[in-house]
């Protein structure tokens, strides 16, 4: 297996005029890896994945597939390189063309490349049996359909033409819930045959946890902890990781009971003019002085990257989930945890 990575990000910025969408944010997703990208809405995870299709060109920063700079080419140039990323989106109605039949949805990545008519009728029907869907749905239109098997059908397209890199965005939180767990079983087949990597852009921590390799989580266009899933599940550094963490559902009935959920006070500050130091101060019940005036650096400290000013070197650093912070953290509320469950093989 090649040491290139699927995709390198370094750096990245998005601004749209005055909205600091994304500010500096960097990553590597290794061949046949899953990275998990987290955070609230209006975090500027979306505009990450946007970028690294090239659906949007970045203000500044660098973006390379399989090693190749494509930040700054234009549609022409990037016509090559279009084939090792694709994407999927949430709303898989939204997504496809109403006017096209499904064999004519998943096989125009083919027809781009221009793969003869024969060729490409023999793949889109193995690519359809791959994802779970019989060959005869070739000539049925998406409106014909459910919403997981159009889910389905929007997989097939972004992997028929066997992309090093899928970027999928938030594809499950249209689905209902037994339907979720159907496609996340699905993807999770389909990366280890296929051995791409994975962007998963979510807000959802179970998720995460089932199916990815690493998490990075976002706050307000920035990475704040970046790191081996296991390693941050279980010893999360961030204030906004933990209290992230602590309102995750476990299935564990002991642990439920046990574990406080961190409930943030304030909204998330405007993209627009977001605060001066650490982007999270105006809502950290931990914050201090040195938070409201210098921009942490996200550093390596105990096997994770990590953002915050309160972490030594050796990755120690406070916990907002501790009692003693829950009772005396500014602006910082605890609730008991609500029940739920990861998604089940």
């Amino acid at each position: 297996m090649s040491d290139v990575p699927a995709c390198e990000v370094t750096d990245l910025t998005m601004h749209f005029g005055p909205v600091r969408a994304v500010d500096g944010v960097s990553f590597v997703i290794r061949r046949g890896t899953v990275l998990g990208l987290v955070g609230e809405s209006g975090s500027g995870k979306s505009t990450v994945g946007r970028c690294v299709t090239r659906l949007h060109r970045p203000t500044s920063g660098t973006v390379r597939l399989g090693g190749a700079d494509v930040t700054t080419l234009s549609r022409r140039a990037l016509r090559p390189h279009r084939s090792a990323v694709s994407m999927i989106f949430q709303d898989p109605a939204g997504s496809l063309d109403p006017r096209f039949t499904v064999g004519d949805v998943v096989g125009e990545p083919l027809r781009l490349q221009r793969v003869g008519r024969g060729d490409r009728r023999r793949r889109v029907g193995e690519m359809l049996e791959q994802v779970g869907l019989r060959r005869s749905v070739v000539d049925r239109y998406p409106h014909e359909m459910s919403g997981g098997q159009r889910q389905r059908v929007s997989l097939a397209r972004a992997l028929v033409a066997r992309p090093s890199l899928l970027v999928a965005d938030e594809p499950t939180s249209a689905l209902d819930v037994s339907v979720q767990a159907g496609v996340l079983n699905l993807l999770t087949d389909l990366q280890a045959e296929l051995g791409f990597a994975c962007l998963f852009i979510t807000h959802d921590l179970a998720v995460v946890e089932f199916l990815a390799d690493e998490v990075a989580v976002m706050y307000l266009g920035t990475l704040v902890e970046h790191g081996p899933k296991d390693r941050l599940f279980s010893s999360p550094r961030h204030p906004y990781t933990q209290a992230l963490l602590s309102a995750a559902p476990v299935a564990d009935p002991v642990e439920q009971r046990r574990r406080r959920r961190v409930v943030l006070g304030g909204d998330l500050p405007s993209s627009v003019s977001p605060p001066e130091g650490c982007r999270f101060h105006t809502r950290c019940p931990l914050a201090v002085e040195r938070c409201r005036t210098e921009v942490p650096a996200l550093r390596d400290v105990g096997g994770v990257r990590v953002a915050c000013h309160l972490v030594d070197g050796d990755g120690h650093g406070p916990d907002v989930r501790d009692t003693t912070a829950a009772e005396h953290g500014a602006g910082l509320v605890t609730s008991p945890d609500t029940v739920g469950r990861p998604p089940a093989r």
